[in-house]
């Protein structure tokens, strides 16, 4: 094992008995935020697919908007449930590379092919069918009718989507993302082009309407998986764990790796998704403003969100390297590194959102557009309780990635069944229904429940590697470092 797998990236682990102070900060932000920025960056790039996707609808009219962002939330639901499973490939690689394990490597590779594939069939099934329940639970059913229309052509988008994801972790793990970045961006023109293409009806091919950004979205996952997949055959370190033997064939021990790592973690984001997807549903009982609003808001939201995930992403990995070497007083430093700059990057977020609500808005959505000025004004006061929201969400997903380092991924699903099901959903429930408030207060009653799940995190985060380090060492864990 060489000396920068002994150490990890930049030397993170191991620093605890080196020095500390300012300088130990300073030094591990460098190396936190060079893994983390091209991953927010890929992130970034990600979400914009579905962000040209909000914005061109919101050109079309509330109905196209409600019934899109319908389809796209039940999407995302179940594409962050398989998501969740194959996110364990990033850390269970990560630790083979460090122990020099290649053929580990590529069996990984191919068991996260494996549970991608199988999470992606299933996931189109439940997609096609889960249109007609939808009308029982209080959605409009003309909205209900156009979201399956559009569900029926994005649902087999599940499986290149997922595959993409796997190699998406599969890189991460190997701390080699940048491909990532070059590909989502090259996409997210394609996809700008195919939306304006096949809604409008252009070089002779018919108009699809709201129709046509599915059609896009499904070709841009299917052209963005090949692409990946071409660029890391090209690359002269990934190239190998690609064509291994071990890539290419059946291996039990690898595949119930990932199962018992990603499930609790595929649970824990199931639980998330789930939590915003049964608000939105809250919210479409409102009415068709309030459901268009909601689509708006969850796209702004998420977009900043990104931000906490390639934090969350990086400081696990540099989690799991401490925990390697039993280094608990470097990974109890880096889990508090990532959630500071976490809240410092959403609270300075929050300032744009307080300063020109108005502005950002209007990216999104026409004013002009007749209908739309309830739908701007209903957006708009959301974005101002989103300030507030997006710092608490961007705490807890952090937490959950700085538990999973710390190699505890059933405590955040556990975590999120209290937070999100027994404390915000109720409150969103109670403000927004019973209270009166509306969709600001199923909004506010969110805001409440990512609070509560990114204090509990943050608790046991500390409470594990508090006792990890114990039963490793009798020294305490520093609490603050030398000046």
């Amino acid at each position: 094992m060489s000396s920068t797998e002994t150490t990890g990236v930049a030397g993170t682990t191991g620093t605890a008995q080196g020095g500390g102070g300012f300088g130990w900060w300073v030094r591990n932000s460098r190396t936190l935020l060079k893994l983390a920025f091209p991953l927010i960056l890929t992130n970034f790039a990600y979400v914009a697919l579905t962000t040209v996707d909000i914005v061109m609808l919101g050109r079309l009219g509330a109905v196209e908007i409600a019934a899109a962002g319908l389809a796209i939330a039940l999407f995302n639901q179940l594409r962050t449930t398989g998501t969740g499973l194959v996110t364990g490939v990033s850390n269970l690689v990560a630790e083979a590379r460090v122990r020099g394990d290649r053929e580990r490597v590529g069996a990984l590779l191919f068991a996260g092919f494996f549970w991608s594939t199988v999470c992606g069939v299933v996931f189109c099934a439940a997609l096609l069918l889960i249109g007609p329940l939808l009308v029982l639970l209080g959605q409009d059913p003309m909205v209900v009718e156009k979201a399956g229309e559009f569900l029926i052509v994005l649902a087999p988008g599940m499986l290149p989507c997922l595959w993409f994801q796997n190699l998406r972790h599969f890189t991460t793990g190997l701390k080699r993302p940048g491909p990532l970045l070059a590909i989502t961006l090259v996409s997210v023109g394609v996809t700008i082009g195919l939306n304006y293409v096949l809604i409008h009806g252009k070089f002779g091919l018919p108009a699809f309407g709201f129709v046509g950004v599915a059609i896009a979205t499904v070709t841009v996952f299917l052209l963005s998986f090949l692409a990946f997949v071409a660029v890391l055959l090209r690359d002269s370190v990934l190239r190998p764990y690609l064509t291994s033997p071990g890539a290419r064939r059946w291996n039990g021990d690898a595949v119930r790796s990932v199962w018992r790592l990603g499930l609790p973690i595929s649970g824990t984001y199931a639980s998330e998704a789930g939590f915003f997807s049964v608000l939105t549903l809250v919210i479409g009982s409102l009415g068709v403003e309030a459901l268009a609003a909601q689509t708006v808001l969850n796209q702004i939201v998420y977009i900043v969100f990104m931000i906490s995930a390639g934090l969350s992403h990086a400081a696990s990995i540099h989690i799991s390297e401490a925990d390697g070497d039993d280094d608990y007083a470097t990974a109890r430093r880096m889990g508090l590194l990532g959630t500071a700059w976490g809240v410092i990057a959403t609270l300075l977020v929050a300032l744009v959102y307080l300063a020109i609500p108005d502005t950002i808005v209007s990216l999104f959505i026409s004013a002009e557009h007749a209908g739309n000025a309830d739908i701007v004004a209903l957006t708009v006061t959301g974005l101002l309780i989103a300030a507030l929201m997006q710092v608490f969400d961007a705490t807890q997903n952090i937490g959950n990635g700085i538990l999973r380092g710390i190699g505890d991924t059933a405590g955040p699903f556990r975590i999120s069944l209290v937070g999100y099901w027994l404390i915000g959903l109720p409150a969103g429930y109670l403000l927004g229904v019973t209270a009166g408030w509306g969709v600001e207060g199923v909004w506010t009653g969110q805001t409440i429940g990512l609070a509560a799940t990114a204090a509990i995190l943050l608790v046991a985060f500390l409470r594990r590697v508090d006792r990890l380090h114990r039963a490793t060492s009798s020294a305490p864990v520093p609490r603050s470092e030398p000046s």
